[in-house]
């Protein structure tokens, strides 16, 4: 039976895409993040060191922005650390975004350990001067 079991589980891991597998089998951690708001946007700063830009995955379904970003496990298990008090880790977080968020104008990019997600408002839901004639 335990065979069974592993052999369900094997073709299920091969099934998944890397990330998802990684997210699924491997330690995750949430990244820090700083959310602010601007008259046009919110924008969505998470720090994650030791990732690269090739790394990191972003999914948005059902209104929900998953973040994900995979560190180099191979790397680490090849130190000899004298001291070690970071925790090596992926980085995973999910956000249930407001339906005033344009989800088909949300960017993105990656730039030393940062990713930056401009999260746009809806017109409907930005703030505008009513002219009176």
């Amino acid at each position: 039976m335990s065979e069974y079991k592993d052999q369900v589980l094997t073709e299920v891991q091969e099934e998944l895409k890397p990330w998802e597998r990684a997210l699924e089998y491997e330690r995750s951690i949430a990244p820090l993040v700083d959310i602010y708001e601007t008259e046009n946007e919110f924008v969505l700063i998470a720090n994650m060191p030791g990732v690269t830009k090739e790394n990191v995955h972003l999914q948005l379904e059902e209104g929900t922005l998953t973040i994900f970003g995979q560190i180099n496990y191979n790397e680490d298990l090849k130190r000899k650390y004298i001291l070690h008090e970071s925790i090596f880790a992926n980085y995973s977080r999910s956000f249930k975004l407001s339906e005033s968020i344009d989800g088909s104008k949300i960017d993105a990019k990656y730039n030393n350990g940062q990713l930056t997600i401009n999260l746009p408002k809806h017109d409907k839901v930005k703030p505008r001067i009513i002219n009176i004639n």
